[in-house]
């Protein structure tokens, strides 16, 4: 198995790097230095085993100076600016987003956060190279592409494409919607961080030529929260154009916010920061982290505004804006193991008689009538070797995780939209086995990036299966099409067979994978998180 990324560069190697080139210290048989010109200025990068690499490009101006408007280009320069090591991402808190060491580069926050990640194989070649734009999770509230294991050197390296990674406003920041209370200088700023993404597909559409992409050939995708902007980007008419292709991970978005959900948020963002509505402009002087802390209760998703997004993406129906393109959706067989179990070890350790409470707690929010007796009774018949734990875990993914990309699929079909589906069920060995096919699990197989993650570092057949997903990525940023030679014929999805590709070692395809726990919930009501 190889491990490339043992010899990569990192971070800290990298930043020694620059400053000892700009000591005039390197010389050029230690490292390589390769500009490219953008629509601001000239910019400097790193070429390493072959791929340029450009980390920290500007593609939108400090949003501090337009909070909760939509963005605009950076200003240009003049000179030649480095690129070399990821800029600071979007204000957050909490979540996985604690301990930011302001002395490491890219981990600190700040509103000037419009910044984007470039590997190339190739600059001002001439070629069209298929172009993957990746978005990040932690729903809408936190994260960040600053971390190796969205390092695009790999997929660059296997299928010569061009991968481009995305920061971009979040929480209160990027969704704070403000049109009901403020007019029309806050007229966008419940999708504010959509509209980030938007400016950033702008870019790539102006710029890729330059760094050997072909901006007629963009693929989006994203994991959890990104694959969710994803889906939400298939009903913003500003982004239609701006990608031919959409590969969700463990991310769908059916509905939006509503404008009076959404203005209930603000108006209690403006009662903790002690304004009325007629005193809304502010807002725009207050020190970011005050503003944080008056939208920590608050739910920051996109807001069906009747402009930037004019409908819910998925409901009732697929919005036809995308029918067209087409679509990837995936999930992993055990999703809230992490999700939910990685706050709260306990739950590893159910009893029988504590499985009903902890079933009404987490799953009989989002399924209404359905009682949790029949929930576990479904699932002790189905699955009898499975402890109360298992029958926990197994429903919260179904309920919760899972039943949101069962309806973005089935409504795809009506709608005839060419839709591939995809689980992922490989248990990971990491903590004993604990995790199984968690959450995450399938960035690092993505991206081929198996040493990048605890879930699949040094893990017997971890490189095998990341060889396939991201061979089926790449084919399918290619030809719109995820079948490749060293997979089962992957068919279309469809209602009567729903065949779905099962990557497991070996990969292989399945019909209606599952079918017995979707036909327990699929009547219930699905109640988008966050919404």
């Amino acid at each position: 198995m190889r491990a490339p990324h043992a010899l990569r560069r990192t971070r800290t190697v990298a930043f020694a790097l620059v400053v000892s080139f700009l000591a005039g210290k390197i010389s050029a048989d230690e490292t390589e230095f390769v500009t490219a010109r953008i629509t601001a200025g000239q910019i400097r990068g790193l070429l390493d085993r072959r791929i340029a690499v450009f980390k920290g490009i500007p593609y939108g101006d400090d949003t501090a100076k337009r909070r909760f408007q939509a963005p605009v280009p950076p200003p240009g320069w003049d000179g030649v600016r480095g690129m070399f090591e990821f800029a600071p991402m979007a204000p957050q808190g909490g979540g996985r987003r604690t301990g930011l060491d302001p002395a490491k580069p890219g981990t600190t926050i700040s509103e000037d956060c419009l910044h984007l990640n470039v590997w190339t194989p190739g600059l001002r070649d001439g070629k069209k190279r298929p172009v993957l734009v990746y978005f990040h999770g932690g729903a809408y509230s936190n994260g960040s592409v600053n971390e190796d294991l969205y390092d695009g050197e790999h997929l660059c390296q296997r299928g010569d494409v061009v991968v481009v990674t995305v920061n971009h406003r979040l929480n209160v920041f990027g969704y704070l919607y403000l049109a009901e209370l403020g007019g029309k200088e806050f007229a966008e700023s419940g999708n504010a961080g959509q509209l980030d993404l938007v400016l950033a597909l702008q870019w790539v559409r102006d710029n890729i030529s330059e760094f050997g992409g072909d901006p007629g050939c963009v693929t989006i995708f994203g994991q959890s929260g990104g694959g969710a902007k994803c889906a939400t980007l298939m009903a913003m008419p500003v982004a239609r154009g701006l990608f031919h292709r959409v590969w969700t991970m463990s991310g769908q978005q059916v509905t939006g916010r509503t404008r009076e959900h959404a203005t209930a948020d603000a108006r209690k963002v403006l009662e903790n920061l002690g304004l009325t509505p007629d005193r809304i402009a502010e807002i725009k002087t207050f020190p970011m982290e005050k503003i944080m802390a008056a939208a920590r209760a608050g739910n920051w998703t996109p807001v069906v505004d009747g402009a930037t997004l004019p409908r819910d993406p998925f409901a009732p129906d697929a919005s036809p804006l995308s029918a067209d393109i087409p679509m990837v959706l995936g999930n992993v067989h055990d999703e809230t193991r992490n999700l939910i179990g990685g706050g709260n070890l306990a739950l590893f350790e159910l009893s029988w008689d504590a499985l009903p409470a902890a079933i009404a707690q987490n799953v009989k929010p989002f399924i209404g009538a359905l009682m949790p007796e029949k929930i576990i009774t479904t699932y002790r018949e189905l699955y009898p070797a499975y402890s109360a734990s298992d029958v926990f875990f197994a429903a919260t993914t179904a309920a919760r995780s899972w039943k949101g990309m069962v309806r973005e699929s089935e409504r795809r079909a009506v709608q005839g939209g060419p839709t591939w589906i995809y689980y992922v069920n490989w248990p990971s060995p990491s903590d004993g086995g604990k995790w199984k096919s968690p959450h995450t699990i399938d960035i690092p197989l993505t991206f081929d990036n198996p040493e990048q993650s605890s879930y699949t570092r040094g893990a017997p057949g971890a490189q095998q299966l990341a060889d396939a997903v991201s061979d089926a990525l790449i084919a399918f940023a290619r030809t719109g099409n995820p079948n490749t030679k060293n997979l089962p014929a992957w068919s279309r999805f469809d209602l009567e067979r729903r065949p779905t590709m099962i990557f497991d070692t070996p990969p292989r395809l399945e019909n209606d994978p599952r079918g017995a726990e979707r036909k327990l919930f699929e009547r219930a009501p699905y109640v988008q998180p966050g919404t």
